[in-house]
């Protein structure tokens, strides 16, 4: 990350914290703007999206609590490559810039960033950026099925959406004509500029109450403490190389993730050489979301309470050889980037496990569940169902978190990415879909001192007894979340059919009519032998179900 080297004039104490708030203000409105507008509801109800500001020179300075660390840390790469094409001087009050590239944006063709200029008295004084996942982009749908990222939908280069306040109607016509939902299509991008303009309208009254005129005192003094702090986190670990290795399911064969992670006195670095090469299917990784989630993964386990922005993020290096899983050139198929890449804060803790024990968890299910459900129509006319409702359901579901060094995993919670589930209710509300199950599965946590969180068994099924399809993206079912120091793994993950038949982990399959889609998600594994277990702890299991 770039650093500057200029002084920083002094801003007292008071004034720093007063307007470092009203900062994180600001972006944690632009934020819920864009949660209260979207049309996705993976955003609406799962807070699937990032919100920041940046300084006019690219340095991420505030990001939203709101969000999750895949879209906000690649987002942090992604504004560069948007100055890159459009430089600070060339922008004008009203424009607003988008793209969906995955090499330049957060990883798959699903998620746009939009970066709008921020001006006060005639002069710009930094970016806001945004991004949020799509419903639809086209293509073969949110799926692993791809064999590049020409099929996996609808691809927008960095392009002005608006300009000076015109909306470039050509682009809106195109997007929409490539989507199967064009009203969410366009809805979700003018969600985009309007959060961004939210933040805009916040900025210019901060700096009316403030006499700053230029933020690059501020902007800069943020970076420096953040980047100091996280230095001295690191500078009290010990030093060294440690290597870690995990082996998880893949798309048609297992796959090998392999972190190097070196820890010295101001920077941590961490390499993914040894890990398979690329999937022929779309779970490989760009590496900025493979950087984005190793970066988050060291955040939480060394400096926690450092805020997340240039300066702390500049103290980790992640790098991996081009096309390894991790490391994806285009045109590679990249649409279900989520499993792989949520899966590396595992790999990078085992690392730090052999260096820092008391400060990493066990593993856990770590990718989401996605079960992304979709109309059958094809399969409706050729059995004669006429009358068939159309529909597409992103259903977040979550697995178990491994248990920590003091205390058991979190059930059905979602680490790393941090979203919270799409309700039922509304998913029953927008669809024909019903969920006839959707509860805690005992005894699939690890056993340890500490105990893996639980998964969970969910049943769903179609309303009118139609056959619907399910594009699967899941792993954890051959390959379980492994404990740590003595703890047990987690329960395995499945995917079925009610009527008996298993379904495969990835890919396009079809649930029959009158058939009900079983689901069971991964728990975490266990922390510490399991006869280390306090008494109380086991009596707590027993009395609430949570063992077998």
């Amino acid at each position: 990350m770039q650093q500057t080297d200029r002084p920083i004039p002094a801003i007292n104490e008071i004034e720093f914290q007063i307007m470092w708030n009203r900062l994180i203000a600001v972006v944690e409105e632009q934020a819920q703007a864009l949660r209260r507008t979207a049309f996705s509801p993976i955003v609406r109800e799962s807070g699937d999206l990032s919100a920041g500001f940046f300084h006019p020179d690219g340095r991420m300075i505030a990001q939203a609590v709101t969000g999750t660390p895949g879209h906000v840390n690649t987002m942090a790469a992604s504004v560069r490559h948007f100055l890159a094409r459009f430089p600070a001087s060339s922008m004008k009050d009203g424009d607003v810039y988008i793209t969906n590239d995955p090499w330049l944006g957060t990883g798959h063709l699903h998620d746009f960033v939009a970066v709008t200029p921020a001006f006060f008295a005639g002069s710009m004084v930094g970016l806001f950026a945004s991004t949020c996942h799509f419903m639809d982009v086209g293509g073969i749908g949110f799926g692993p099925d791809g064999r590049d990222v020409f099929e996996e939908g609808f691809y927008v280069p960095p392009l002005k959406m608006i300009a000076e306040g015109k909306l470039d109607g050509t682009l809106i016509t195109l997007a929409r004509s490539n989507s199967r939902y064009p009203a969410e299509m366009e809805g979700d991008l003018m969600s985009l500029a309007a959060c961004n303009a939210i933040g805009v309208g916040r900025l210019r009254e901060m700096l009316g109450e403030f006499p700053l005129g230029d933020l690059t005192p501020l902007c800069d003094q943020i970076v420096s403490r953040s980047r100091e702090a996280a230095i001295a986190a690191i500078a009290g670990l010990p030093t060294g190389t440690t290597t870690a290795e995990m082996v998880i399911d893949g798309y048609d064969k297992p796959v090998a993730l392999v972190a190097t992670t070196t820890i010295s006195s101001d920077l941590v670095k961490v390499d993914f050489t040894g890990t398979s090469g690329l999937s022929a299917r779309g779970i490989n990784v760009p590496l900025s979301y493979a950087q984005a989630y190793s970066t988050y993964a060291i955040a939480c386990a060394l400096f926690p309470q450092v805020p997340n922005n240039s300066g702390s993020l500049s103290v980790v290096e992640v790098t991996a050889p081009e096309d390894t899983m991790v490391n994806a050139q285009r045109p590679a198929p990249v649409s279900s980037r989520h499993v792989i890449g949520q899966m590396l804060p595992d790999v990078v803790y085992g690392c730090l496990a052999q260096i820092v024990p008391d400060k990493v968890l066990a593993e856990g299910a770590s990718s989401l569940w996605n079960l992304i459900l979709e109309d059958a129509h094809d399969a409706c006319l050729t059995q004669g169902i006429g009358q068939t409702a159309r529909f597409s359901a992103l259903s977040v579901q979550t697995g178990g978190t491994g248990a920590r060094p003091n205390d058991d995993g979190l059930s059905a919670t979602a680490f790393p990415s941090g979203v919270s589930g799409v309700p039922i209710e509304i998913l029953e509300t927008m669809t024909p879909l019903v969920f006839w199950r959707k509860e805690l599965r005992p005894g699939s946590g690890g056993q340890g001192r500490f105990r893996g969180g639980l998964g969970q068994t969910i049943e769903i099924g179609h309303r009118d007894n139609h056959p619907f399809y399910i594009y699967a993206a899941l792993d954890r079912i051959e390959h379980t979340a492994r404990g740590r120091f003595g703890g047990a793994e987690g329960g395995a993950g499945y995917l079925g059919l009610k009527s008996g038949p298993r379904l495969r982990g990835k890919g396009k399959q079809l649930v029959p009519a009158g058939d009900t889609l079983v689901v069971q998600t991964p728990g975490g594994g266990g922390y510490g032998p399991a006869g280390e277990r306090d008494s109380t702890r086991i009596e707590a299991d027993r009395i609430n179900q949570l063992e077998n």
